[in-house]
């Protein structure tokens, strides 16, 4: 077993994930003890919605995934989280 580094203090969850953006887990954590852990009760935090959509324009965002091979709905998701993201920064 190597000696483990301690895991600093964080002022915010920002720091945290900064932090470990850019160290490797496993200087600070022996994960060879770690367990698995079920959590059968946790509810989506995904919302399932009706959206019509021209054909065209669906064909489109297929034929868009596809060529970034993935699923067109999460590449459609990607695409409504950046223009949003963009407008609010434009809004403020």
């Amino acid at each position: 077993m190597k000696n483990l580094k301690q895991i600093p203090e964080f002022k915010s969850i920002k720091n945290e994930a900064e932090f470990w953006d850019t160290h490797d887990s496993t200087e600070y954590i022996d994960w060879s003890t770690s367990e698995s852990t079920l959590l059968p009760n946790l509810k989506s935090s995904t919302e399932s919605i009706s959206l019509r959509l021209p054909s065209p324009l669906l064909a489109r965002i297929k034929e868009l995934a596809n060529e970034k091979d993935v699923p067109y709905q999460s590449l459609m998701k990607v695409y409504l989280s950046e223009r949003i993201e963009n407008e609010l920064r434009i809004i403020k």
